[in-house]
This record gives C-alpha cells, structure tokens and sequence, in this order.
C-alpha cells in the first residue's frame, strides 16, 4: 500500500464563517460531529501506521490530536503555504530520502470528503498497478452536473484497470460543460495522485525543474521540530507558488486516470456542504440547534445558540456566535467577495473564529470591548505557552479547573481551582500545565491595547521565537 501524505493547507473563504484562515476547512464539523481532515486521516489509516501531513505550524498540533489509533503522523511544516507543486514535491523528497524511492506515495488533500472507505481502497489498489509502470495517477469522479467550477479530466484507451489521461480542461464554460458531460469521456479532477515517489521526481525533473530544484535547496534547509521537520522560511519563499496540476500532470509525462467508485465531494461551498445534511419534508437541512419553521429548500447551520427560520424560501443561514451569515440561493461563490470587504473593513471576524487553537491548547474570547477582553484558556496537559511579556496590557488569571504553574519575573507559582495571580504590563511570564488533566483558566486584560501581535516572545518549545 502507498504511503499516504496529507496536504493541509488553504482558507476555505467560501465557507465563511464556518471555515477562516486561523480556522481552516479541513477542521470544518461534518454531519457526523467529526472534522473533515478525520476522514482523511481514517482513510490513511487504512492504508499505513505511518503518514506525512504537510501544513502550516499553526495547525500540527490540532492535526496531530485527530489522528486515530495506530497512525503514527510526521509532520513537514510550511512557513507559508506555495500550493500544491511545492508541497507535493517537497513530500516526495523527502520520502525519498526516508525510502529507497521505489515505494509508492498517495497524495491526499485534507479538505476532501470520500465515502466508503472499501470503494477508496479498492481504487487504490487499482491505482498501484498503474504507477507500479511509472504513471502517476489520478482519481477522476464521474460528473452528475456540468459544473463549471471544477477541472476535467479527457479519458484516453483503456490502460489496466484505468485509462491513459488524454487532456486537461480546467472549469470550462457552461456550455462546454455540458458538452463534455454529455460525451461520457469526462470526469472530474479529484485532485487525489498515487504514483511511486522515484517516478513522480522524475517526471518532475524533467517538466517542472524550476519547482523541483527550489524544493530541494529548501529541504536540505530544514530543521527538526517536535512533530517532524520546519522548512526555512527564506529558501521556501523562494519556490515559485504553483499547483500539481499546472507544474507536473499537465506538461505531459505518463499519465493515468482511474474512474472512482467512491463518492467524493471537496465541500467548496455552502451548498456542497448542504448536500451532506439529509432534508426533511420540506427540503430543510439543518445542524446544530437549528429549526426551520414554515420554510421551503433552506440550510441553517446553528452552533452554541439556537437559530430559527420563520417563512424564508431557499437562503442558507450560518451562525458562529460571532458572525452570521445569510446568503441567497445560487450566490455562493460570492461569499469570498464578502470576506475580502471583511478584511478591508477591519474586521477581525474575517479571519479570526471566536476560539484560536494554539500549539499548547487554545481561547476563545468571550467578552471583546475598548476597556478589556477576557478569555477563557485551555492547556493541554503537558502545553507550556512562551516565555513573554507584553507593553500595552495587564492580565488577570483565575485557575476554573486543573493547576498552573506560573512564572513571573524571577518567582514561580503554584495555582489551583478559585486561585488567581496578577500579570502586570512589562512583566515575564509564562503558564504551564504539569498536570494530567487539561487546564481552564479565565483570562483578564486590561490596558490600552488588546491586540495578539502584542507578544514579546524569549523562549518557546514550539519553534516561535
């Protein structure tokens, strides 16, 4: 079975406000209570006790707590993201060197939604005997609609239990679309490659070099982290910004499709997402404490607080606790506008969900106000927060469950539950959990100035300073 590498980067802004740049897609809450990056661990499982995720720092740890029994996860992490050529081919060297090349590597986008695992795997077996004679591989999905927001896939002869891949087309037209999907010979691009790692450098080689080298300078580079390896911010910034498709697969080489069996969805939008919720009798959907009440072919996606629909036809509504959205029927791919006029406004909601998950644990602000903000903290065991002061703020820290352990200054402390200590502005400090139990504590700032970039980092076990 191939190796599996989990690529977990991207925004997902069209899910907005249930999906943000500090609270990606690939953690958005499916149907079933899991995140979305849990099938793709799930299906990793299936296939190995070991897997490569590439994705940003900011997110390893989250990652690392889903991975399910026996999978055992390496991380490769990006400074910042370069779409999927770099990340791909920066796995492969890895791998590389890790292996003896002749294995083979499953390339798995962490945002992707695929059901039932025995058909996935039956594909992946498929798959193997294609790249077992050099190809690389991809999963083409059977289209049921001339969608125009996905690439296509031109099906060539019959190749083993695949096809030769004849062409690219990416998101055509309506009207090609629809010729295409009428043809029978198209399929959509699931964006999932299989191929043995020695094979896929080669072909890099040999098309995309001013991707390939830039990786490899930057991979030499890199340096351990608790979860695997950190690239180098400098080399990585250097490699040019470009996607598998366009830098590889569509420049020629050996090529091969396999038709999936499986259903497959990459959740794009609010209404790939609805199609995941079962309606009721009047074309509703809804999650969470969410009621629709004499309304037609509406979503409601409720969360802490209940969120009710009285008469409303066909408009999908969104609710965080600090952001709603309500969008018209076919107006999806405007929710991205929306979050860029979000951005431009100032508003921090664009991009920050009210709870921030950290390498040590995570907050959620619960009051945000010109005066103090106060948040509720969350260290795992084990979770050590930075070694820091601030210039514009004092806190306040009340213990709600678990111990702290507290540096100030010079002196340490000892706190349990009701048990609080003073942070004041200028001062070094640090928290930790030495316990076994997770640790809840409420945070109080008051001061001029509230903002997270007003952390002056001195030591951290993270690999921030």
């Amino acid at each position: 079975m191939p190796i599996p590498v989990i690529l977990a980067g991207g925004s997902g802004t069209r899910l907005w406000p249930l999906s943000r740049r500090l609270d990606p897609k690939p953690f958005l809450i499916l149907p079933d209570g899991q995140p979305l990056i849990a099938n793709a661990l799930r299906r990793a499982r299936a296939l190995s006790e070991q897997a490569l995720v590439v994705c940003g720092s900011e997110h390893a740890h989250r990652i690392a707590d889903l991975a399910p029994k026996g999978l055992s996860l390496r991380f490769l992490l990006e400074p910042m993201g370069r779409n999927t050529a770099p990340a791909v081919l920066a796995a492969a060297l890895l791998l590389s060197e890790l292996s003896d090349g002749e294995e083979e590597l499953l390339i798995l986008p962490a945002d992707h939604f695929v059901s039932p695992l025995e058909a996935f795997l039956a594909d992946v077996e498929k798959a193997s005997e294609l790249a077992a004679e050099g190809a690389i591989v991809v999963f083409g999905i059977t289209p049921d609609r001339p969608a125009t927001g996905f690439g296509y896939i031109e099906l060539g002869a019959s190749w083993h239990r695949g096809h030769h891949l004849a062409a690219f087309v990416e998101k055509p037209e309506r009207e090609r679309a629809e010729r295409m999907l009428a043809s029978g010979r198209y399929l959509w691009n699931a964006g999932m490659f299989q191929a043995r790692i020695a094979s896929l450098l080669a072909q890099a080689e040999a098309v995309a070099p001013e991707v390939l080298r830039p990786c490899r300078e930057a991979l030499a580079e890199r340096r351990p982290h608790l979860l695997g390896w950190q690239l180098p911010e400098a080399q990585w910034g250097a490699v040019p910004e470009i996607a598998f498709d366009y830098a590889v697969m569509e420049r020629g080489g050996k090529r091969a499709v396999v038709p999936a069996s499986f259903r497959w969805s990459d959740i794009g939008d609010f209404a790939a997402l609805a199609a995941l919720l079962p309606a009721d009798a009047e074309g509703n959907r809804c999650q969470g404490r969410a009621y629709a009440i004499g309304a037609r072919d509406c979503t409601v996606l409720g969360g802490a607080r209940p969120v009710v629909l009285i008469g409303a036809e066909r408009i999908t509504v969104a609710d965080t606790g600090d952001a709603v959205l309500v969008l018209g029927a076919g107006q999806e791919q405007q929710v991205r506008v929306a979050v860029s006029a979000l951005k431009a406004a100032g508003e921090e909601a664009a991009e920050t969900p009210r709870t921030v998950h950290r390498p040590w644990g995570s907050y959620s602000v619960l009051e945000d106000a010109l005066d103090c903000k106060v948040k509720r903290l969350s260290v795992r065991p084990g979770g050590i927060l930075s070694l820091q002061r601030h210039r514009y703020r004092s806190e306040h820290w009340t213990v709600v469950q678990g111990v702290a352990k507290v540096r100030v200054g010079e002196r340490e402390f000892v706190l349990r539950r009701n048990e609080s200590i003073d942070i004041p502005a200028g001062s070094l400090h640090r928290l930790e959990n030495p316990g076994p139990e997770p640790l809840e504590l409420i945070e109080v700032q008051t001061g001029d100035y509230f903002g997270e970039d007003d952390i002056e980092r001195f030591e951290d076990v993270y690999g921030r300073v």
